[in-house]
């Protein structure tokens, strides 16, 4: 099951670059969230190719190692249980400074809440209600 979710991440720069340029993203004013959807010549990496992948930014600002290792965890924990990872896209999520406090403060629920905000904003342009 380990070797799964690391293959689920996106791990290389070029990856990482490839989502900010191309992606769309959505802001709070403590996560950002950027979406890729990959075209079908890109491949996903790893075994199987129909696989959305995640890759998590924290910067120092956020705080100290614990700190921001945590705040990946549980990052990584809400994408991947969310019904965001259809298979199609790659996620960026980049915690902004005070995310681990907001946490802290109100709970794992308050980050759910925040990643399903933005989660509905980036839904593809061709599922219209």
């Amino acid at each position: 099951m380990a070797d799964a979710a690391r293959k689920s991440r996106l791990s290389r720069s070029a990856e990482f670059d490839r989502v900010y340029r191309s992606g769309r993203s959505a802001q709070h004013r403590l996560l950002v969230l950027y979406r890729f959807d990959r075209p079908e010549d890109v491949p996903a990496g790893g075994a199987s190719g129909d696989q959305s992948r995640i890759g998590i930014t924290v910067s120092k600002k956020v705080g100290g190692a614990v700190e921001r290792n945590r705040i990946k965890r549980q990052l990584r924990e809400v994408l991947q249980a969310s019904d965001l990872l259809d298979g199609t896209a790659d996620y960026v999520a980049i915690a902004r400074p005070g995310l681990p406090e907001k946490v802290e403060a109100d709970g794992f629920d308050a980050l759910v809440e925040i990643v399903a905000d933005l989660a509905a904003k980036l839904q593809p342009a061709t599922t219209k209600r």
